[in-house]
């Protein structure tokens, strides 16, 4: 669970939302890669703060806002039977709205959709599901394997203040995941390098 002291400190004094965005898109697009979106209490936001970023388009494929319980298993293909079982503020339901960002964003033609980010989450007035306001899952897919979710991160603030600290977790969790990949693979070929 993250504390609340860490992350309001990172949120005061880390890099900007604008960076965190700007950061991923340059690694996606040095990776050719690309990342589609399905989002909750977020409500857009973590679209938003990507296509602000000039030539995202080469890297953004799209998203869903699926703030409506029952959109998340139309659209995003999340398991009825695990809503059911845990509600919508999960790390699981997270996870699986990530997967189906990546999948409802492949197409014909084109290379699938190399990554997926899943929101959900209770921004306020009210808890939902018995769950506390603040309380967020984060969901990041992936085609190369290693995906996960993570959570349950509890955010101080208002409506506002959840939501834009829930969008800067999401796309820095996006660009740690990206640069831990480009550390993997200039590892393993220093690695391949000296074995020749």
């Amino acid at each position: 669970m993250v504390s609340v002291p860490s992350y309001s400190y990172r949120l005061q004094y880390g890099p900007s939302l604008f960076d965190v965005a700007s950061e991923a898109i340059r690694l996606l697009r040095a990776a050719g890669e690309t990342v589609g979106v399905g989002e909750s209490l977020t409500a857009g936001g973590v679209q938003a703060a990507i296509t602000n970023v000039p030539g995202a388009s080469a890297a953004f494929r799209g998203g869903v806002v699926t703030y409506a319980t029952e959109l998340k298993a139309k659209l995003l293909k999340v398991d009825e039977a695990l809503i059911q079982r845990e509600g919508v503020i999960h790390g699981d339901v997270a996870l699986q709205m990530a997967e189906g960002a990546r999948a409802i964003t492949s197409f014909p033609g084109a290379a699938p959709t190399t990554w997926g980010i899943g929101t959900t989450g209770v921004a306020g007035p009210a808890q939902q599901d018995g769950k506390p306001v603040g309380m967020v899952f984060i969901g990041v897919a992936s085609v190369h394997g290693g995906s996960r979710s993570w959570g349950p991160f509890l955010f101080p603030g208002d409506r506002d203040a959840i939501r834009q600290a829930t969008i800067k977790q999401a796309l820095s969790l996006l660009r740690d995941a990206l640069a831990a990949r480009v550390a993997g693979q200039t590892a393993a070929g220093q690695t391949a390098a000296v074995e020749e």
